[in-house]
């Protein structure tokens, strides 16, 4: 499962990693990247990698209502395949979905506070996705894209049951390439690839998105100390009431 992810690292960096041409995008840092919002992801167009913003759930091309991509943030890889809502995008509109961390929220226990995986070392590292475009009534064109997940390997099922499919960066081409049949590289990372840290649940709000989304579970009384702080700082200084008996002459 992938609910949420983090992309902080800077355009020049993910160029070199993911080798997109065009333009550059303006990317802004983000720590906190939810369902139904923009996010970049590198597609083949022209023969060459571009990097595109695309809305994250994928809305089928034939669906009534783009309202069903809230539900598609995730496919699963046993049967993309088949699945209607993913089947055609799979065959020919796949994608690389670029981050350089996700959480994840445990499944069972009373400490729901979420896992923060990172890349061990660091860097950007890239989903398997798939994209889709969807053309409403009234005209203009939807992109939006979804995130692949399997049955997580044990060490990840120790954290939750699924886990999103991150491809080797040697599969980045082979599964961009349609002509490939992608179903070999449908599978966990592997064990070490990421670090785990247990991160606060400020990250639980979508409106929470700066860098206390990565702070450790441990340091979580510190940021609300910081952010009474800065209401503190905020609020609007009043004039203090002169209660003194006012002079008669």
């Amino acid at each position: 499962m992938c609910g949420r992810y983090s992309l902080i690292a800077d355009i020049a960096g993910l160029r070199e990693t993911f080798g997109f041409e065009g333009p550059p995008i303006n990317l802004q840092p983000r720590w906190n990247i939810a369902p139904t919002q923009q996010a970049p992801v590198v597609r083949l167009e022209d023969g060459g990698r571009r990097l595109a913003m695309l809305q994250w759930g994928l809305v089928p091309y034939w669906a009534e209502s783009p309202a069903i991509g809230s539900r598609m943030i995730n496919a699963r890889g046993e049967t993309v395949a088949e699945k209607p809502a993913f089947k055609a995008a799979y065959r020919t509109r796949r994608c690389l979905v670029i981050a350089d961390g996700f959480y994840d929220w445990p499944e069972e226990g009373e400490d729901k506070r979420p896992f923060l995986f990172r890349k061990a070392g660091g860097g950007a590292f890239a989903f398997a996705g798939l994209w889709e475009k969807w053309v409403p009534e009234g005209g203009g064109v939807l992109e939006t894209f979804t995130i692949v997940n399997c049955a997580s390997a044990p060490w990840m099922a120790r954290f939750h049951s699924r886990t999103p499919v991150v491809l080797a960066p040697e599969d980045y081409a082979a599964w961009l390439d349609i002509e490939r049949d992608p179903k070999d590289m449908i599978r966990p990372p592997p064990e070490r690839m990421f670090t785990v840290t247990r991160v606060s649940t400020y990250v639980n709000k979508t409106a929470n998105d700066d860098a206390n989304c990565f702070t450790p579970a441990a340091e979580e009384p510190h940021i609300a100390a910081a952010l009474a702080d800065e209401k503190a700082k905020k609020k609007p200084k009043t004039k203090p009431v002169d209660d003194r008996q006012p002079s008669l002459f």
